[in-house]
């Protein structure tokens, strides 16, 4: 199964074997391979360099966000797309406020309608 998030501290470069042990997918001929699931790799040698693989281009055909400290070679690769997507919530949660004079709203008292909500404080 795909890792939600990974962090690796070898670099950005891993062996086949990391691949697989760590973010659970393999390279095949056919591509990038996780269970029933295969991703074509168009380039497959900017994917294998110096006999590794090059997570930058992983992250890129898996469309995974990823960051990798050059210094420190830590390399943390993000969520894919649908987990990301799947995590946002874009409901409003329900609430009441008075407004100026006092009248209590909530938003439920607007629901399919198109609402602008303005927020600021002094501090």
């Amino acid at each position: 199964m795909d890792k939600p998030l990974a962090v690796l501290t070898d670099g950005p470069l891993l062996d086949a074997a990391t691949l697989t042990t760590e973010l659970g997918w393999t390279l095949k001929p056919e591509g990038l391979c996780q269970d029933e699931v295969c991703v074509l790799v168009p380039d497959r040698a900017a994917l294998e360099r110096e006999g590794q693989l090059d997570l930058r281009v992983f992250a890129q055909l898996l469309d995974r966000p990823i960051v990798v400290d050059e210094p420190t070679n830590v390399v943390a690769l993000g969520a894919p797309r649908q987990a990301r997507r799947d995590a946002l919530d874009l409901r409003a949660p329900d609430f009441t406020l008075p407004d100026l004079e006092g009248t209590e709203h909530s938003l439920a008292d607007h629901r399919s309608k198109k609402k602008l909500l303005v927020a600021f404080s002094s501090w």
